[in-house]
Parts: structure tokens; C-alpha cells; sequence
């Protein structure tokens, strides 16, 4: 079984854009040649589609049922891109059990040789949804943006994952800062906190511009990637998707797809 690089995507809040920054991401790994699955993990509120103007005629829901595989489900959305959507407001997937967990994930085991990198775009807030998929994945990857509440939801976040899961490592990035130097102090901010009061290894994987380019595409449905590919943004996203593939992928079964099941499955 081949080792499979999982990276789950979150920001203890909505709004930091967590979900433009699993999309580039997504699409400058595949740019890269990496084989990448992007499952929209918002269980409750699909956008993965809704941001890139997709219109699934399967999703998540239909796989639970056993009414289709996975591979019916998945939707192309750009060179060695696929994407798995969520079922926009269906209250019951918003409140998945560990069992239906684990037939998602299990669905994802019958593909795991054709993927080099499983990237999640977590729900906002601290479910046990968004909690069950964080501690099971390999990197944790925290979107902060410069909004009051952006630290103080990404410490109480990094917290609870730490004592009550015992996850250690966070890797931060800075979302839509007007300069670099913003985001080394957002993360510095983060730093202090966490320094003092956890035992948590933090890195600053550095900043995305805030870019009128991302505005203009998601009102296109598009990627900013895709739709303003110099822009700053882009060239921003292509140096994160370097740094997120020089990440170690482990080897161990720690590494492989089914560790990441029997994670969600155990609860623990």
C-alpha cells in the first residue's frame, strides 16, 4: 500500500478562507504532478463545488447509502485534481457518527493507490466532525487571518486537539495579509500563546496576500489560480504547495489511508 501525504485544512472560524486555501492548494500539487483527492469535509454546507462552479450529480451522501462508489462521486477539477463534494445542507450529514466516518474513509481506501495526497477542507467551529477528521490526519494545516477573533479560535482549536487528542504539531499560515511581515506577526501572536500555556511544536508555513484577484475569481466560481494565474495570490499558493510537498509522508502505517480510518473509526 502506497503512502498517502493526508493534510487537513481548518481555522477554528469561518471566514479566514480556508476553503480558497484547500482549492489552490489542491490545484498547485496537481500543477506539480502530484495525484490529489480534495474532500470538501463541511459536512452540513457543501462549497468546494459551489467555489469552483461544479455541479455534482453524486456526493458524499450517496456513498454512505451504498447507492454508488466513490469514484462515481469524484469530480475533475483540474490536471491531477479530483474533488469529492459534500451534500449542501443535509442536517443529517452534518451530524455523521463514527461508523458513517469510517465508510467514507473506507470508500477512500479502494483509491488510496491512485493518490499521493488526500487534502480535507474541514467545517468551521469545532464539531466533533471537524474534531474526528483533524486528529486523524497527518498535518493539521491552521488558516488564521488578521480578525480579532482569528488567534483566540485558532488557540482554542490547537488546545483542545492537544489535551484532549494529544496532537502536538501545527503547521500555521497567514491568510490575506497586506504585507509579510503581518503574517509573521499573526503567527507570532499564536506562538506566545500557545508557548505558554501548551505543549505544541507550531510552523509558520507563511502567508497568502490578501489579492483582489481572489475576489474577482470566486465571483467567477473559479480559482484564483486557475483564473489569474500570475497574480500574487497564485504565486503565493504555488511556494505554499512547494513547502506542503517537501512535508515528510510517513512511511509507517501512520502514513497509509487505513491508519487515517481506524483513527476516525476508534474515536480516540
Amino acid at each position: 500500500m502506497h503512502p498517502v501525504k493526508v493534510v487537513a485544512v481548518t481555522g477554528g472560524k469561518g471566514g479566514v478562507g480556508k476553503t480558497n486555501v484547500s482549492v489552490n492548494l489542491s490545484l498547485a500539487l496537481g500543477q506539480m504532478g502530484r495525484r490529489v483527492v480534495l474532500l470538501d469535509a463541511d459536512l452540513g454546507l457543501a462549497n468546494v463545488d459551489v467555489l469552483l462552479g461544479l455541479r455534482p450529480k453524486y456526493n458524499i451522501s450517496d456513498v454512505l447509502a451504498g447507492d454508488c462508489a466513490l469514484s462515481d462521486v469524484m469530480l475533475k477539477a483540474g490536471e491531477n485534481v479530483r474533488i469529492v463534494p459534500a451534500s449542501s445542507g443535509t442536517q443529517s450529514m452534518a451530524a455523521l457518527g463514527v461508523h458513517e466516518h469510517a465508510e467514507l474513509i473506507h470508500a477512500f481506501t479502494d483509491i488510496a493507490d491512485e493518490i499521493d495526497v488526500l487534502v480535507i477542507d474541514t467545517a468551521a467551529g469545532i464539531s466533533e466532525s471537524v474534531i474526528s477528521f483533524l486528529r486523524a490526519a497527518q498535518e493539521v494545516l491552521m488558516v488564521v487571518c488578521d480578525e480579532p477573533t482569528s488567534i483566540t479560535d485558532a488557540y482554542a482549536l490547537i488546545k483542545l486537539l492537544n489535551r484532549d487528542h494529544k496532537v502536538t504539531r501545527f503547521r500555521v499560515l497567514a491568510n490575506m495579509v497586506r504585507s509579510e511581515s503581518e503574517g509573521r506577526n499573526m503567527y507570532n501572536k499564536l506562538l506566545t500563546v500557545t508557548d505558554r500555556f501548551l505543549d505544541v511544536t507550531l510552523q509558520y508555513v507563511g502567508s497568502i496576500p490578501y489579492d483582489e484577484a481572489v475576489r474577482k475569481a470566486v465571483k467567477r466560481q473559479t480559482a484564483v489560480l486557475q483564473a489569474f494565474s500570475s497574480s500574487n495570490a497564485a504565486l503565493a499558493y504555488r511556494q505554499l504547495a512547494n513547502r506542503v510537498d517537501g512535508w515528510p509522508v510517513m512511511t509507517t502505517p501512520r502514513g497509509h489511508l487505513e491508519f487515517f480510518v481506524e483513527r476516525l473509526v476508534q474515536g480516540k
